[in-house]
């Protein structure tokens, strides 16, 4: 029982290794919006966006903060 339970432990040990050497090889091969290049427009829209947000929420906090002391 012993010997049968190491041999499919070798044998899913060894799959999980296949697997992640045709990972690493797909990986290598540009697909979908790094094929086209166009993965730098979407990442500079993303990050306008959230520069956007976060000036919008400074810029938020800083009136909500004078309010405060004009109240008190």
């Amino acid at each position: 029982m012993k010997k049968i339970l190491n041999t499919i432990i070798c044998l899913l040990l060894t799959i999980c290794t296949m697997a992640q050497d045709t990972a690493t090889k797909v990986a290598d091969q540009p697909t979908g919006l790094r094929a086209d290049g166009k993965i730098y427009v979407v990442i500079a829209v993303v990050v306008t966006i959230l520069a956007g947000l976060f000036l919008y929420v400074i810029s938020l906090d800083r009136k909500i903060s004078k309010l405060e002391k004009q109240a008190s």
